[in-house]
């Protein structure tokens, strides 16, 4: 699996789990999940992110979108 793919699925399971959190335990769990569209949508223009330079310090294979 590539970077970009990790990206996606880690991001997809924060969202997940932040709201989930959100309707079980206590609404400020909401603020994670805004926190994560945003370094999304900023990665978009930027291509900087965080779990990226993470992933390319273990040794994942970079994909298409970070190079």
């Amino acid at each position: 699996m590539n970077i970009d793919k990790l990206v996606y699925a880690v991001a997809g399971l924060f969202v997940v789990v932040s709201v989930l959190l959100s309707v079980y335990h206590n609404q400020n769990w909401l603020w994670f999940t805004g926190f994560v569209g945003l370094n999304l949508f900023q990665a978009a223009f930027t291509g900087f992110c965080p779990l990226v330079k993470i992933l390319k310090a273990m040794g994942v294979e970079p994909g298409q979108a970070f190079k």
